[in-house]
């Protein structure tokens, strides 16, 4: 178990972000197998044949070797955010910038307890230039993998962090901490994180003022990086990931349908939280344009109003729309 301490100057320090690069290496191990799909499951069956395709390059395999589900990864393939709204070429930068003996230590650091690689990956991880190609496989994963559904999975992260950010400024470390996993809980002072992993601390942390960098991700699990040269940094699954790859049941006798329409009783549905249009276009199956045209009627009518938040724009029910949702 981790334990991490909280002082006076930490909750204001605290920020969130968007790792793109994370995303990119869990959803290597993903499509490779290295890890349980988890809630992500369809998304996995859907971009195997893409992983296939590229799993060619024994750059790409070494990224998956190096996946593991719990314990030290290398942290130069997977450098934490400086803030929410941080490209994947401005990782790429980052990482394509690690010094080679930096890297090797991580490598062997990542190895220590993985069984050996086969030959191709292990020349490829003890290659001079495996800051290279390690990073160009890792562009690679991230157009062939995530790039095509970038824009809905962006989409639900920016949509945890208003939510979560809210919580944290709002009511605290307590509230801000509800509901992010069962692994996870404020006592004491204190955030404890139940996972196993390389712990050379000791299990304990403190903040020191410097806060921590909470960052949501799809295709992961619970995580930590509390590494000395880095922010100290929470990953953790963003809510709604299952949602979006569910079906929808049809329902029978609807009576918000009848009113409104199928489409705009389902988006009024669906927008128990803030919501992109990217999001609730992947999420019912509705063209963006289709969508923009609903939300435009519904928000003429009083039942939703929108604002900006960053560079999204997020649609919410009002109060009317709430009370025609629990009516039906």
């Amino acid at each position: 178990m981790y334990r991490i301490e909280v002082g006076p100057g930490d909750l204001a320090a605290s920020r969130f972000g968007i790792a793109p690069l994370h995303e990119a290496i869990t959803a290597i191990g993903l499509a490779a197998g290295r890890v349980p799909a988890g809630p992500v499951r369809p998304w996995v069956e859907r971009a195997r044949p893409r992983y296939a395709a590229i799993a060619a390059d024994p750059a790409v395999r070494a990224l998956a070797f190096l996946r593991r589900r719990h314990g030290y990864m290398a942290d130069f393939i997977q450098p934490p955010p400086g803030r929410p709204n941080l490209t994947v070429a401005e990782q790429l930068a980052v990482a394509r910038a690690t010094p080679a003996g930096q890297a090797r230590e991580e490598i062997a650091r990542n190895l220590d307890g993985l069984p050996p690689p086969e030959d191709d990956i292990r020349a490829v991880l003890h290659a001079p230039d495996a800051v290279r190609r390690l990073t160009d496989a890792l562009e690679a994963a991230w157009g062939a993998l995530v790039e095509p559904d970038w824009p809905v999975l962006r989409s639900i992260l920016e949509q945890d962090i208003v939510h979560r950010a809210g919580r944290l400024a709002a009511y605290g470390w307590a509230e801000a901490l509800d509901g992010l996993s069962r692994q996870v809980r404020w006592r004491g002072g204190a955030i404890e994180v139940d996972i196993p992993g390389d712990d050379p601390e000791g299990g304990a942390y403190r903040l020191d003022g410097a806060g921590l960098m909470f960052v949501p991700t799809v295709f992961s699990e619970l995580g930590v990086a509390l590494e000395r040269n880095w922010p100290y940094t929470l990953m953790y699954r963003a809510r709604g990931v299952a949602a979006l790859w569910e079906g929808r049941e049809p329902r029978g006798d609807d009576a918000l349908a009848r009113l409104l329409g199928r489409t705009r009783a389902d988006l009024l549905r669906a927008l128990a939280e803030p919501a992109t249009t990217t999001w609730l276009s992947a999420r019912l199956r509705v063209s963006l344009g289709g969508v923009g045209d609903h939300l435009a009627v519904l928000r003429a009518s009083g039942l939703v109003t929108r604002e900006r938040s960053g560079r999204s724009v997020l649609y919410r029910r009002t109060a009317v729309g709430d009370v025609l949702v629990g009516a039906s």
